[in-house]
């Protein structure tokens, strides 16, 4: 899988103290961007407890120890979502500077699953298109807001007359 990595690191709450400070392990997680029809995707909150709860977010996880992307992708969205994820590939990686973690984002778009959706932490979900309607939105579903944004205005442009 190839995919477009970012050297940046968006950093998040910049003025709250970071947890373990420069000790901070990078934590891998996977991400999962439901793609459906008319340019529609599936945002989740995030469930009580858990840092950020209640903001809108892309569903996935933490890739375990021994997982690749896609294996942890899997599990992730059918422990979080109950289904079965049969393609998706890795898109693009952004790193994020929370107060409580620091984390390196694999995003993978899912464009075929099976199954119902259902939202086995307690959280919400709703799917939504650009602009979404929905808030607050976690700062790490952001970079592909902006992302999904800029391909929207590649194909809108695409479809404009060139001059002659």
């Amino acid at each position: 899988m190839s995919q477009d990595a970012s050297s940046s690191v968006r950093v998040v709450d910049a003025q709250l103290p970071r947890t373990g400070a420069a000790d901070r392990p990078l934590i891998q997680v996977a991400v999962g961007v439901l793609l459906a029809e008319q340019g529609k995707f599936l945002l989740t909150t995030r469930p009580e407890g858990k840092a950020y709860a209640g903001h809108w977010e892309f569903p996935g996880g933490k890739i375990e120890a021994g997982e690749t992307i896609e294996q942890a992708l899997v599990r992730e969205l059918h422990e979080e979502l109950g289904i079965h994820v049969s393609q998706a590939s890795l898109w693009r990686t952004e790193q994020i500077d929370y107060p409580h973690a620091w984390v390196q984002l694999h995003f993978c778009k899912v464009t075929h699953w099976q199954g119902e959706l259902q939202m086995k932490e307690g959280q919400q979900f709703s799917w939504q298109q650009l602009p979404v309607t929905v808030a607050p939105v976690l700062a790490g579903t952001l970079p592909v807001l902006e992302w999904l944004a800029q391909a929207q205005s590649s194909i809108s442009n695409s479809a404009l007359p060139t001059a002659v």
